[in-house]
């Protein structure tokens, strides 16, 4: 049982608060520690042996870790002051709803990123821009793609 569950049960629900507030002080204490281990994990693989070329793109990632490092110190102790309190069906929606964002956000990522490389990058021979010949034969287009997601 944890000191949470204890401090609700005992009707102390003032103490549920102070908790996760102790609990977001010792994490992000603790994060913060882990964020040089972060920023020096390029170096500290190179000690420890593996490839360069490894330990290069592991210390880069780890980089990109950091916030998630904070931003775990802040979730965890939420997560048990919601549960401790039955709040399991507030945690499931903002849940789905953050899956929902993520995965909406991250299509449209993709479609700007490729489409500015398509502009901006290494296809300037494939495409100088948009081409009113883009209107001509439609039909016979949209034809040619029924057929062949027919096949697929």
């Amino acid at each position: 049982m944890t000191l949470c569950e204890k401090a609700y049960g005992a009707k102390q629900k003032d103490m549920l608060g102070i908790y996760m507030q102790r609990s977001w002080i010792i994490l992000n204490a603790i994060a913060l520690v882990l964020m040089f281990l972060n920023i020096f994990a390029t170096q500290i693989l190179k000690l420890i042996g593996p490839e360069e070329k490894i330990a290069k793109w592991a210390g880069q990632l780890s980089l990109w870790m950091i916030p998630m490092v904070f931003a775990y110190a802040f979730e965890f102790p939420i997560i048990k002051f919601l549960q401790d309190q039955s709040k399991i069906m507030t945690m499931a929606v903002i849940a789905g709803v953050s899956f929902a964002m993520t995965f909406y956000c991250s299509w449209w990522f993709m479609v700007t990123a490729k489409t500015m490389f398509i502009f901006w990058g290494s296809c300037g021979e494939a495409l100088f821009g948009f081409s009113w010949e883009a209107f001509k034969n439609l039909w016979e287009f949209v034809r040619l793609s029924l057929a062949s997601g027919v096949m697929i």
